[in-house]
């Protein structure tokens, strides 16, 4: 079999698919393997218990996909044109929900492709084991393997930068058996600048090229399921869903394009929603507002939970009223963050909402740790 050919072919097969690029890695991921043990050892991955699971299968695809001898990075941008991360997050009367997540869910439309690609590869060369593809649903080193295919490299944020498109961009990986020719790594060019590690409100880089998952506001306002640990409310700021200031920052970014992918444009409700709006959000109405989003997944009481740490730090006594509500909301971890954000912005209010609600027969110690500041 000719691989310089099918090597050609899928990567025309990937752009007409609406990829932008792609590259081909081989499986040595031994230094990344290294640094998740280092990682998941210090317990920087907080609650993300699934980053621990399936031993080396994560940084040894082989052992996920006999026969497995190369891997497939691909490339899809999501940038949504015409928004304005900086503008929003000076609103703090509205939410700002991070680029990736403005359009519809990235994994459903990513997969589709990769599967209709993966489809293609079986037509023109009739073995099963050409093709196996995944995003976000397996343990594979995404990253890693996108800097070895020649991608980018892995910037001071830990995100992939490209330095030809910078990095508001999705990630697929295919697992194949065909031994096509790797590309080159690409260098890192950092250099000295540390604008992402400055930038974080949080301090979530305890050094260039580390990520403290337990500090960031992605993974506090997604994947963190209890109260936000006190110390981080006020930097989240307006923030409810994700946080792109490392990336926003960076000057790569200068070179970034729009995606041309319609279904990543941001949909018009959520380039800057009022946090009133979402704070009125019952189960029934989150479900249908983000239907097809990727903000669907982490479910109305944990998204409820980090508008009213928006509004509570937004400094508009107007939204006092929005809140009242919320207090006596069946989840406590909405009740408690309704609790905070009203001791944020009316003091009078709070003393007497307090002093009923640390009774033991209404609520029994689970507001105990919102009610500090």
């Amino acid at each position: 079999m000719d691989f310089s050919d099918l090597k050609t072919r899928i990567a025309e097969h990937a752009r007409a698919l609406g990829f932008q690029q792609m590259g081909v890695a081989d499986l040595d991921l031994s230094q990344a393997e290294q640094r998740l043990h280092d990682w998941l050892a210090a317990g920087r991955h907080g609650e993300m218990g699934w980053m621990a699971a399936h031993g080396n299968k994560r940084s040894r695809p082989a052992e996920l996909e006999p026969d497995t001898v190369r891997v497939l990075s691909l490339r899809m941008d999501y940038l949504p044109p015409d928004t304005q991360p900086v503008k929003v997050l000076q609103q703090k009367e509205k939410a700002y929900v991070s680029r990736y997540a403005l359009g519809r869910d990235y994994h459903k439309l990513v997969r589709k492709r990769l599967a209709r690609l993966a489809a293609l590869i079986r037509e023109e060369v009739a073995d099963t084991r050409l093709a196996r593809a995944f995003v976000d649903s397996a343990p594979v080193m995404e990253k890693p393997l996108a800097e070895k295919a020649g991608l980018g490299w892995q910037g001071k944020h830990t995100n992939l930068v490209s330095r030809e498109l910078g990095s508001w961009f999705f990630l697929g990986v295919m697992l194949t058996a065909a031994e096509l020719e790797p590309d080159q790594p690409e260098a890192d060019h950092c250099g000295s600048c540390r604008a992402c590690q400055d930038i974080c409100p949080t301090n979530a880089f305890p050094a260039p090229y580390q990520l403290d998952a337990r500090r960031c506001i992605s993974y506090l306002t997604i994947e963190h399921a209890g109260p936000i640990p006190a110390e981080f409310r006020a930097a989240m700021g307006n923030r409810i869903y994700g946080c792109d200031d490392c990336l926003a920052i960076c000057p790569w970014n200068k070179f970034a394009e729009a995606a041309s992918e319609i279904a990543f444009h941001a949909r018009p409700e959520l380039k800057a929603p009022g946090l009133d709006e979402l704070a009125a959000l019952n189960d029934a109405t989150f479900r249908e507002v983000f239907s097809g989003s990727p903000i669907k997944r982490i479910g109305r009481d944990r998204f409820v939970r980090n508008v009213c740490i928006a509004i509570g730090n937004s400094g508009e006594g107007a939204l006092v009223a929005s809140l009242l509500p919320l207090l006596d909301d069946p989840a406590s971890v909405v009740r408690g963050s309704a609790i905070w954000a009203l001791a944020r912005l009316d003091r009078a209010r709070f003393a007497t909402e307090k002093a009923v609600r640390m009774e033991p027969e209404t609520d029994p110690g689970v507001l105990a740790e919102w009610m500090t500041e």
